[in-house]
């Protein structure tokens, strides 16, 4: 944020009138434009942490996806990807309420920071709480349409499993009561979070009316999860578990990243339901989108280029860990990499269009782009995942009936 001083006077025949000054505060943009690079360099690291950290949860999951736990209750792993993008929005959208309200100025006072942050805070155990019981319903619920019969047998241990984790939840498998207490247990804090969020009006503004697109993220993420239940323990798909966080991971991050930098931009040169001349358009013509030397299309094409590199090195990394496991085909990595790009490509262009439509709504696209994108991103990458382990192992079969065999020995 630049903060720029004016002194301005008004004069008449040559007589002072009156005189004022003011601050205006500036996107850094205007003042010191962005290059690629230095967008690059900002990304790149948090990219990568947080990819090897996917990584890790995508390894775990290969491994506990055999524990009795996980084999005897299914819908276990239907709750996967929307506690995990259930996680990612709540945290991506704190990430970018307090990135906006820092470059517009509104945390500059000591005691805003405290008030505000700790407000957010609050804030997103309330929706994690409400949230994570509401995604064990959605489990159940697909769980019990694909298999034609409700097993309310389960229910503590999803719900107990959706508020803490699925470690915990499979310690008290056998303990009834310990699960109830556990979610009781949680619920009875909530009030204690209300109370601290009511200190910052706009935290109480979310609390209140902005439950609609975290439902409807959890809604589509649960799809995805219900494809990662089907396909898992099939011979086709093995090495599903590892690359489902991370392709979903990398999809959501990227397409946050881009979302919050084009509300901060629409925070920074409008007001709430005006859109800047020249972002009148709500579907902007995909070379706009990538194509112009316009700051959001220059980040967008940025993390586009992001997407192949960022695979490549987590692909190489799992396999040298657990290479018996994964698909090691270089057609399973061509149509691999290939997913990845058709995700992110999609998911950049909706944010543009989305970030757009909510804001001349007068929404702010921190609270109502991030988690409708994050969840059709997990559906998304979920989906095109599952397609390139159908597509290889197709492709496969038909080598092995004409006698022809790929190589095996690595990626590359």
């Amino acid at each position: 944020m630049v903060v720029t001083q004016l002194n301005l006077e008004f004069r008449f025949q040559g007589k002072k009138l009156r005189g004022f000054s003011c601050e205006l505060t500036r996107s850094p943009y205007g003042i010191l434009p962005e290059t690629a690079f230095t967008v690059t360099c900002q990304i790149m690291v948090p990219l990568l942490l947080s990819g090897l950290g996917m990584m890790t949860a995508g390894l775990v999951m290969d491994t506990i996806q055999h524990w009795p736990v996980f084999v005897e209750v299914k819908d276990l792993l239907t709750l996967v990807p929307p506690l995990v993008g259930l996680k990612g929005n709540l945290e991506m959208t704190l990430a970018s309420r307090l990135s906006t309200a820092a470059n517009t100025g509104q945390i500059d006072d000591p005691r805003d920071q405290h008030r505000v942050i700790s407000s957010n805070l609050a804030l997103i155990q309330v929706q994690a709480t409400i949230m994570g019981l509401l995604a064990a319903m959605a489990a159940l619920l697909l769980g019990a349409v694909s298999r034609g019969e409700l097993d309310f047998a389960k229910m503590e241990l999803l719900c107990a499993s959706s508020v803490i984790t699925a470690f915990l939840a499979a310690f008290a498998l056998d303990t009834r009561y310990l699960t109830l207490l556990v979610c009781f247990g949680f619920m009875a804090l909530t009030p204690v979070w209300v109370l601290i969020a009511k200190q910052n009006p706009p935290t109480m503004k979310i609390l209140k009316s902005g439950w609609f697109p975290f439902i409807l993220a959890m809604m589509i993420s649960s799809f995805g999860g219900l494809i990662l239940n089907k396909t898992i323990s099939k011979e086709q798909y093995k090495g599903m578990a590892v690359f489902t966080p991370i392709i979903c991971g990398v999809g959501g991050n990227l397409v946050a990243i881009q979302t919050s930098r084009i509300s901060t931009y629409l925070h920074m040169w409008s007001t709430p339901g005006v859109l800047p001349l020249w972002m009148k358009k709500f579907w902007p013509n995909p070379c706009s989108t990538f194509c112009t030397s316009e700051i959001n299309s220059m980040s967008a094409r940025v993390l586009l280029f992001l997407v192949i590199p960022g695979h490549l090195i987590f692909f190489v990394i799992i396999y040298m860990v657990e290479g018996h496991s994964v698909p090691n085909s270089k057609t399973f990595v061509v149509f691999y990499l290939l997913a990845g790009l058709i995700q992110v490509t999609i998911l950049l262009y909706l944010a543009e269009v989305m970030a757009r439509l909510m804001w001349h709504q007068a929404l702010d696209p921190d609270n109502h782009c991030i988690p409708y994108l994050t969840g059709l991103g997990d559906l998304l990458g979920t989906g095109l995942l599952a397609l390139c382990f159908l597509i290889s192992w197709l492709l496969r079969s038909k080598a092995e009936l004409d006698g022809i065999s790929e190589p095996v020995s690595g990626p590359f």
